[in-house]
């Protein structure tokens, strides 16, 4: 059992309260992330998600309810600071979070900000540059890059600030194929080589594969929260409304549903392919 990072008791939060134009975002929301857990966050659009994320680094606080990242209270003040050097935000466009004229130098925003010596900072630049494979283009301009070498860079940035956690609101959504791709192995690694708490928010379930567990959202509200591939075989057998399957996990239902015995949990092409030619070659031998 995971010691939990993220709490969330009964979240609520309203946009334009007290108005004709009040919507609600998060309707009594409870919530609870553990230490070096990797959640996937879903939902369609005003389900409440990117509002929840912004809530996990006190970029908004609780209307009612309680948020408490790594024992603070987003609501004291006096932790603000704290918890946003403890958990990263990496927002939807790239260009909007690069300050900079020179990557290495947008890293080092950050950690000049929190006043660090230059050798401590140089050393967190260069560890932050490696790890998402950018330590090449520390010299080129930002604005020169793919769209997947700027998010990795942005993340760069989050990472010379040593956060517990890494939060990617819609990270992939503005990137091509090739850039999703970088972005998610740079994620992947964060996650089982250097065991960081990552909660990603997105509406493309595939870029969630590498997840440990998905909670759906619709209206504010935990409409389903599990394994990853139990939560995908949920929603090949029951679509929700604004909320689809991978196309490789509604492929495998309805193979089953053709009478083809696959095992539950297959959601990416390499477990489909594997699982399929594990029973031909069970059928194979059984016909030897």
């Amino acid at each position: 059992m995971r010691q939990p990072f993220i709490e969330v008791t009964d979240l609520r939060y309203t946009y334009h309260p007290h108005t004709p134009q009040a919507v609600v975002a998060l309707d009594g929301l409870s919530l609870s992330i553990g230490r070096g857990e990797y959640v996937g966050i879903v939902g369609g659009n005003g389900s409440g998600k990117s509002t929840l994320a912004k809530h996990f680094n006190a970029l908004l606080l609780p209307a009612s309810g309680r948020v408490i990242v790594g024992g603070q209270d987003t609501r004291d003040r006096s932790a603000t600071l704290a918890i946003r050097r403890r958990v990263g935000m990496v927002f939807q466009n790239p260009d909007n979070q690069l300050v900079a004229t020179v990557v290495d130098e947008d890293v080092a925003f950050g950690p000049e900000n929190l006043g660090l010596p230059s050798p401590l900072i140089r050393e967190r630049v260069d560890r932050a540059l490696a790890t998402v494979g950018m330590t090449a283009y520390r010299r080129h301009a930002p604005h020169l890059l793919s769209g997947g070498q700027k998010q990795r860079v942005a993340i760069a940035g989050v990472l010379a600030m040593h956060p517990e956690c890494l939060i990617l609101d819609e990270a992939t959504t503005m990137l091509d194929p090739e850039g999703r791709a970088e972005v998610l192995a740079t994620v992947r690694t964060l996650h089982r080589d250097e065991g960081m708490t990552i909660v990603a928010i997105s509406h493309t379930l595939e870029d969630l594969a590498d997840a440990e567990r998905i909670v759906a959202l619709d209206a504010g509200r935990i409409v389903l929260d599990g394994p990853t591939g139990q939560v995908f075989d949920q929603l090949s057998r029951s679509p929700l409304a604004r909320i689809h399957a991978p196309p490789m996990a509604r492929l495998a239902h309805w193979l089953r549903q053709d009478g083809v015995p696959l095992p539950p949990g297959l959601f990416t092409v390499e477990a489909l392919v594997s699982a399929l030619a594990a029973l031909a070659g069970r059928d194979g031998a059984s016909h030897a």
